[in-house]
């Protein structure tokens, strides 16, 4: 193999940082650079090795750069290096331009944690994950737009003839990831769900990446980020939602002191359910995470309520602690 003709490749490092604010699960969004459009994205930096020993230190400095956030919780999720994810109109004729990958990380914070008058003087901005995915929001019900916008066009584009069908098939794929038939819906599909609406050309960043024309839809189906930055914030969201059933993390998103009311909406938040007040209660006295401090609250204007806080000795106690949520309530 001609190593000359293989490009040169850059590592970025991204990260879909998340808050819950006022029962709204939130990922941070930072504008665009210059010539890369109208679109914000996920706060970037490309790892320097002379600078940095690590991807996460690497990281952990360029999101303090950009936002004014020091991070607390991170973890790694994926590596994102397909051909095309940062298309400009000059790479089509700059063959010898460098490729970037990027390293895809989830970092956990509280937005009250820091001071909001220095991350906002640098153009970060929250921003609710449900304008980013609309129709990963459950707790009111079945969204509409699955039966109005998404499945109408899904379902045709899963008949349509194509030259080499892949295993599983696209029928059987919408099935799954948006529970039809037998199949129930799975909140923890997130990057499935959105996968298929890219390849189906139902979302803008397919039309940025030219794999279509146009979306032939209304209205587009959330709000788009720059590059492949909603797919990377798409893996995020499943890793969260999948991991609060195994490890505490719902507690990096929550103040020292809480009530079970607001753990409950923050679960809520997060897992795009509704969840019944009772089972939810037990399912929290039973999984021993919390534990009672003796005061209570009275913010919420009717009866004082008693506030929690996360039990820490439960990580010394079980290897895998975590909520394990039941069916719909």
């Amino acid at each position: 193999m001609d190593t000359d003709l293989i490009p040169p490749l850059r590592i970025g490092l991204n990260a879909a940082i998340v808050a819950v604010t006022n029962d709204t699960p939130s990922i941070l969004a930072v504008p665009a650079s210059p010539g890369e459009g109208a679109a914000d994205g996920l706060p970037f930096g490309q790892f320097d090795p002379a600078r940095d020993r690590t991807f996460e230190a690497s990281l952990r400095s360029s999101v303090e750069s950009q936002t004014a956030l020091h991070l607390g919780y991170v973890e790694q999720l994926y590596t994102f290096g397909d051909r095309g994810r940062h298309m400009r109109s000059d790479e089509a004729r700059d063959n010898g331009s460098p490729h970037l990958v990027s390293v895809g990380y989830l970092a956990l914070t509280r937005a009250d944690a820091e001071n909001p008058e220095a991350l906002y003087a640098t153009g970060a901005r929250w921003r609710d994950w449900y304008e980013l995915f609309p129709w990963e929001d459950w707790r009111q019900g079945r969204p509409g737009m699955l039966d109005t916008a998404i499945l109408p066009r899904l379902l045709p584009w899963a008949d349509e003839p194509v030259e080499r069908q892949q295993a599983p098939s696209r029928k059987a794929r919408i099935r799954l990831a948006f529970g039809l038939g037998d199949f129930p819906w799975d909140e923890e599909r997130v990057l499935d769900r959105y996968e298929l609406l890219y390849e189906a050309g139902l979302l803008s960043e397919a039309v940025a990446d030219q794999r279509v024309t146009s979306t032939g839809l209304a209205a587009q189906l959330g709000h788009a980020m720059r590059f492949d930055h909603r797919r990377i914030a798409a893996t995020a969201v499943q890793r969260l939602r999948a991991k609060i059933k195994y490890r505490p993390v719902v507690f990096e998103l929550m103040p020292p002191e809480f009530t079970l009311t607001e753990l409950q909406t923050t679960v809520e938040a997060i897992s795009g359910r509704h969840l019944h007040k009772q089972n939810f209660r037990r399912l929290v006295e039973g999984a021993e995470l919390v534990e009672p401090t003796g005061a209570s609250s009275s913010t919420t204007g009717g009866r004082p309520a008693a506030l929690y806080r996360f039990r820490a000795k439960i990580l010394e106690e079980r290897p895998a602690p975590g909520l394990r949520l039941g069916g719909r309530g």
